[in-house]
């Protein structure tokens, strides 16, 4: 019985941890097709859910690991075949279904997105979940009438994963970008990914928010929630569109009707995890070339496998820029 190495989350006690295991594919969850993982990342979701500090694990045990880019091993869905380029992200992958931190996985084919021609394994972890959410934001706010000539967008969480992909593409769509960051001493890096200006989080004056206030941004990508949302909201032009993705500082949001009811703000919800396959396809499809990130692929951190649990912390504290990409298998960029 082919046995691997996996990184599984267990619940014991009310007591949440991880560790890695030997598993073998018939112990992974149901599934049409097996596929083995070449790369996986590190997203905010994955620190979250490794000690239980977020909550996010809904099965135990559970191989961590909300994304990974790997091949068809075997498939009973006629759809793929073995040696097939794909990506598995989203739905209960890694959440409430084994994941990517496995040298194998078996998931519903249903779940399976085709990797694009032009993207390598390596490159689609280099984006995982945070890129494909930056996307999603910037796809769905253009759709409901962002536009460059509207105004400046602002990106918040800037330095992370999805604020970092989120400042290239839309610097790379002809933007102006402002990312709002309360690290001063990352102004370089996030001026070299495309943003026009930086705006530090602890200029904002959060503890006097006005239902309304000066009109200032056409476009938002927030990672926070919290009180920074609410200032964003009061201070958004008419018709602007506010992406929400993320709850970093909190999940609460105290406001008024009046950015809504005033100035037509539209207040768009960004979920990843439920996005139509079509749509989620083409997204890929997107980030393969036109909205390909290159500068946030240039400066991506690789680590192996077995150094995986000593990066989550860092996550937690907020202390990481950008992606870090997990070398699951022996293989190079293939």
């Amino acid at each position: 019985m082919h046995r691997f190495k996996a990184y599984r989350t267990f619940e014991q006690d009310k007591v949440v941890s991880s560790r890695f295991v030997e598993m073998t594919e018939e112990e992974l969850d149901p599934g049409d097709v097996i596929v083995k993982t070449k790369y996986s990342t590190i997203n905010y979701k994955d620190a979250l859910s490794y000690n239980g500090a977020g909550r996010i694990m809904r099965k135990f045990p559970t191989v961590g690991g909300i994304d990974m880019a790997g091949t068809v091993e075997a498939s009973a869905d006629p759809r793929f075949k073995r040696g097939d380029k794909v990506i598995v992200h989203a739905y209960d992958f890694g959440v409430a279904h084994d994941g990517g931190y496995a040298e194998y996985v078996r998931v519903p084919g249903d779940w399976i997105v085709r990797r694009p021609e032009h993207m390598t394994a390596f490159d689609a972890m280099t984006l995982g979940t945070a890129g494909f959410t930056a996307a999603q934001a910037i796809m769905l706010m253009e759709y409901n009438g962002l536009k460059p000539e509207n105004g400046p967008v602002a990106v918040t969480g800037a330095t992370g994963g999805v604020g970092s992909v989120a400042i290239e593409i839309l610097a790379k769509l002809g933007y102006h970008v402002v990312a709002i960051t309360g690290k001063e001493e990352e102004s370089g890096y996030l001026r070299g990914l495309g943003a026009k200006e930086i705006r530090l989080r602890q200029s904002i004056d959060l503890a006097n928010i006005r239902p309304l206030d000066k009109a200032t941004w056409a476009g938002v990508v927030d990672n926070l929630g919290g009180d920074l949302l609410a200032w964003l909201l009061s201070t958004m032009k008419i018709g602007g569109t506010v992406a929400s993705v993320g709850l970093a500082a909190s999940p609460k949001l105290n406001t008024t009707v009046m950015p809504f009811i005033l100035r037509g703000v539209q207040l768009l919800g960004v979920d990843s995890a439920n996005c139509p396959m079509e749509l989620r396809q083409a997204i890929w499809n997107k980030l393969a070339v036109a909205w390909r990130p290159d500068r946030v692929h240039d400066q991506v951190r690789t680590i192996d496998f077995e150094d995986l649990p000593t990066h989550f912390d860092a996550y937690i504290k907020g202390l990481v820029r950008g992606r870090t990409v997990v070398r699951i298998g022996a293989d190079t960029h293939p």
